[in-house]
């Protein structure tokens, strides 16, 4: 395998001696090393890469990184498997890196769709409608069988409950609204994931 280019991704410091590289073999981008470890596998512009190395490179060097990377992301807040395949993907980790990571996470639990969509409506359902939860868990990668089984068994509040909650929030004065002030309404519950019905019946009672 030959090094054909090999670019600097930043001058800042880094593991050992200053800054990353991108590394491309046969003209493809093939990973990003830091300057200590480019000397360590004394890799150059138009040298020859064994396999050896390659994977010594993948197996080792880059999959503890993707871990260690992953789990300092997951210190701070559960993610979703989409949420760190973009992180590691935005690192620039070889699609056979991210994949082995990912498998290891969900392996050691550390990793878990269902629960995190469980978690996350469980927070929710008292303030939120099914709908927008549905929407921002897809927005974060899940699944809809997965979303769709994390609601199984949840005791939801009551959509009227819910909107009653939010025009009492919002100071909504329903003996006095005008047109302008149920449409504003309206559009905001509508957007909250609330349904049609329920919003128009809500405005209506007094």
């Amino acid at each position: 395998m030959t090094v054909t280019d090999i670019i600097p991704v930043s001058a800042g410091k880094g593991r050992g001696t200053g800054g990353k590289y991108r590394v491309f073999i046969e003209g493809q981008l093939a990973f990003v090393l830091y300057r200590g470890e480019l000397s360590r596998y004394g890799i150059e512009k138009d040298c020859e890469l064994s396999e050896q190395a390659y994977d010594e490179i993948l197996g080792e060097v880059l999959y503890k990184r993707a871990r260690l990377r992953c789990m300092h992301l997951l210190e701070s807040a559960d993610k979703t498997e989409a949420q760190l395949r973009m992180k590691l993907q935005q690192g620039e980790y070889p699609k056979e890196v991210i994949e082995s990571t990912i498998e290891w996470l969900i392996q050691k639990r550390y990793l878990d769709d269902e629960r995190y969509a469980d978690m996350y409506i469980e927070y929710n359902k008292e303030k939120k409608s099914r709908r927008q939860i549905e929407m921002e868990l897809q927005r974060k990668g899940i699944s809809g069988d997965k979303i769709e089984n994390a609601f199984t068994g949840q005791e939801l509040a009551a959509e009227d409950d819910l909107i009653r909650e939010w025009l009492d929030k919002k100071h909504y004065d329903r003996e006095n609204a005008d047109a302008a002030a149920q449409r504003k309404m309206y559009g905001f519950l509508m957007r909250k994931g609330f349904s049609s019905p329920a919003v128009m019946k809500a405005l209506r009672d007094r």
